[in-house]
């Protein structure tokens, strides 16, 4: 008997080679499993070049609650010299704060653009 299963997997960093992956199920045989979803708030700087730098601010894409997880993201940041540049990529894994709830560190580099192309380097931490 064939069941129907989709998900998705998970690299778990763990050090041993015949356990790195979690699995987890989305739908079986048919059926949604509901699992609560999240998002985070980005703020912050870009790095200083070209004589500027930008600020940016969004929100991640929601991702599962209660498992490891991480988000994606998809930002402008605001005008600066005349013009913006786009702050795409994937957080880090939920980090736990002792008081309950979790951040993600994030990192990149923004997309090249301005009258003298050019990128700049962004990172922070996600809020909680």
């Amino acid at each position: 008997m064939e069941i129907p299963v989709s998900g998705y997997m998970y690299h778990s960093n763990d050090s041993d080679p015949m356990h790195s992956h979690y699995v987890y199920i989305t739908s079986w045989d048919g059926r949604q499993m509901q699992m609560p979803t999240h998002a985070h708030e980005m703020r912050g700087a870009t790095t200083f070049d070209m004589g500027h730098n930008h600020s940016f601010a969004g929100r991640t894409e929601p991702a599962p609650t209660g498992v490891q997880h991480t988000h994606q993201y998809f930002i402008f940041t605001a005008i600066a010299d005349g013009h913006i540049h786009q702050i795409r990529g994937m957080t880090g894994p939920a980090i736990p704060l002792s008081g309950g709830g979790h951040y993600h560190e994030f990192s990149g580099v923004t997309t090249v653009d301005g009258v003298a192309p050019h990128s700049h380097r962004y990172s922070g931490r996600t809020s909680r």
